[in-house]
């Protein structure tokens, strides 16, 4: 045996060499998002985006239900442009707060409100309450998604991104599924409310996720070292001053009447030099580079939530289907959006990133101008799914694009802000677009079709279709701009 010591120590020595360079490879094997160092932290924060899609999914299966028992119909844009109006302080607030403290605390604080306003609207006995409780939402939804953006700038290399919004592209796919069909039974045989008052028990989740993996790799100021510098009050005085102009301009758009001017003008006053101070210098005249980034994100949004938000309610009143089925000719939609989400992620596609972006704008344009065909009774209903699943295909691209480019664009110690003027743009245009649409669909008889609910029951059409076509297709025109915008992201 004493022989074959020297043998066995020798083979020892092999292995340990064997076991170090396999460390060693492995080592320089790059991660993905699902990688250990990061797997924690990605389904934790895919799950918070989850939680959202579910939300937005499924409430906009109930809301035509919602808004017609609390007799709120000329109210309907409101119910859905109030989130955004409120949530456009939230986020230049959360944009503040997490580049000076950390995105742990504006997250936290956002899914708790995003759950309290849920309560709220769900629990509403008029349509005014329960477009308080949207408000309410709305500052929970803007303090998250900016936390979620800096959480990715500062836990995330910038190989990664790009994978990493794929993923959140990934996380609408089951919710827009599921949510329009569990919502629309829910809703039929136990009633709206319940879909509001159901959502918050699933805040649990993600928060038992995302938060422990989020205090690990990105809480904290982003240089420890560096004096915590105050909350910028003029930003925040902006902030308040975008938020209360648009709503003054909403309610102008719904009052429709001489007095309204007031407050419009107003509106404007507030507007103006807010946007100006909170997005980058050059947004408004689509000046390179991240100016155009950020107007694209916006003009984006705009025309694709303000046309999506009447397509249950144009199906429900006009062709008569179900809440069910309404919510899910919509269905569709979370594949192909996951679908361009993950075409823009691939390395390859890289350098023709900006004519991915004008192609997305070209297809959502095209899927919004379709979706009034089925006004006319002979076009089968399934035309709004066929075009909607297209033009969500065209948003994955050019939603997750905007968001790549941004962080690209961004210092680590700019990433909370420019994030925060990306959602800024993109909540602003969703509020403004749908105040208009809705003004001008309630100025062709919109506010009417609740008249037609029991018509609807019965299966016949409702009697003012001009009312959703001068929605859509205004919004089609402006997704068409936002073609031309996409030709400009790129720095020269």
């Amino acid at each position: 045996m004493t022989a074959l010591e020297p043998r066995d120590a020798e083979v020892s020595a092999r292995t340990e060499d064997t076991d170090d360079l396999y460390e060693t490879v492995v080592a320089a094997v790059p991660e993905g998002v699902l990688g250990r160092t990061y797997r924690a932290l990605s389904i934790g924060i895919v799950s918070v985006v989850f939680l959202i899609a579910f939300e937005a999914t499924a409430v906009g299966t109930a809301m035509p239900v919602a808004a017609r028992e609390l007799h709120g119909i000329p109210l309907y844009a409101f119910a859905f442009s109030a989130y955004f109006t409120t949530s456009l302080f939230a986020m230049v607030l959360s944009g503040q707060w997490a580049d000076r403290r950390g995105p742990l605390g504006p997250l936290a604080a956002g899914i708790s409100a995003f759950g309290v306003g849920l309560l709220l609207s769900g629990t509403a006995g008029t349509m005014w309450m329960f477009i308080a409780g949207r408000a309410v939402q709305g500052l929970g939804g803007g303090l998250v998604i900016v936390a979620l953006y800096v959480v990715v700038s500062r836990a995330y290399p910038e190989r990664l991104r790009p994978a990493i919004m794929a993923g959140f592209a990934a996380g609408w796919v089951i919710p827009s599924v599921v949510g329009p069909l569990a919502s629309g039974s829910v809703t039929e045989h136990l009633g709206w409310r319940w879909v509001f008052v159901g959502i918050p028990v699933l805040v649990v989740f993600p928060l038992a996720l995302a938060l422990p993996a989020i205090r690990r790799m990105a809480s904290g100021p982003a240089d420890p070292a560096a004096p915590v510098e105050p909350f910028d009050r003029r930003r925040i005085a902006l902030a308040l001053g975008i938020s209360l102009g648009a709503g003054l301009l909403q309610y102008a758009g719904q009052e429709r009447n001489w007095f309204s001017l007031l407050p419009a003008a107003a509106g404007i006053a507030l507007l103006v030099p807010a946007v100006r101070g909170l997005l980058p210098p050059g947004t408004g005249r689509a000046a390179r580079g991240l100016p155009s980034v950020v107007l694209l994100r916006g003009v984006a949004a705009g025309s694709f939530i303000a046309a999506e938000s009447f397509v249950p309610l144009m199906l429900v009143t006009q062709r008569g289907l179900s809440p069910t089925m309404a919510g899910l000719s919509l269905a569709a939609g979370g594949g192909t959006w996951a679908l361009g989400s993950y075409l823009q992620s691939r390395p390859r596609l890289e350098p023709h990133r900006e004519r991915l972006m004008v192609g997305g704008m070209v297809l959502v344009a095209a899927a919004i101008a379709a979706a009034p065909a089925v006004l006319i009774d002979g076009v089968p209903v399934w035309t709004v799914a066929a075009a909607w699943a297209v033009g969500c295909l065209g948003m994955g691209t050019v939603i997750a694009s905007t968001s790549v480019l941004l962080l690209k664009l961004s210092a680590p110690h700019e990433a909370g802000a420019n994030s925060a003027a990306l959602q800024i743009s993109d909540g602003l245009s969703n509020a403004l677009l749908l105040a208009a649409g809705g003004a001008a669909f309630g100025a062709l008889g919109g506010g009417a079709v609740g008249a037609v609910h029991d018509a609807v029951d019965a299966g016949a059409s409702g009697s003012h279709p001009g009312a959703f076509a001068v929605v859509f297709l205004p919004m089609a025109g402006v997704a068409m701009v936002g073609a031309w915008v996409a030709t400009r992201v790129r720095e020269r």
